[in-house]
């Protein structure tokens, strides 16, 4: 599974057997939530938490939001948009 980005002990990551819509799985120590991208203009959207607590989510979906041109790239890459 290729790791796009790192942020905050969190590593962004695509599974290159995944599904559309265009998402990325976040990892952490405690857990992983997945967010939709909403290519090209987004913005990121939770769509589920395993472990992770919401609150502590926001950060990164800033993060995500702050990188949303990389990160539809390398969907784009993997996948195709």
């Amino acid at each position: 599974m290729p790791t796009l980005d790192r942020f905050d002990g969190f590593r962004i990551v695509i599974y290159p057997n995944d599904h559309r819509p265009a998402h990325v799985h976040v990892i952490g120590a405690d857990g992983e939530a997945v967010f939709f991208l909403n290519c090209p203009e987004g913005p990121p959207e939770l769509r589920e938490t395993y472990g992770l607590s919401r609150r502590s989510l926001g950060p990164v979906r800033t993060f995500l939001a702050d990188r949303l041109a990389v990160l539809c790239d390398g969907w784009d890459n993997i996948h195709g948009l």
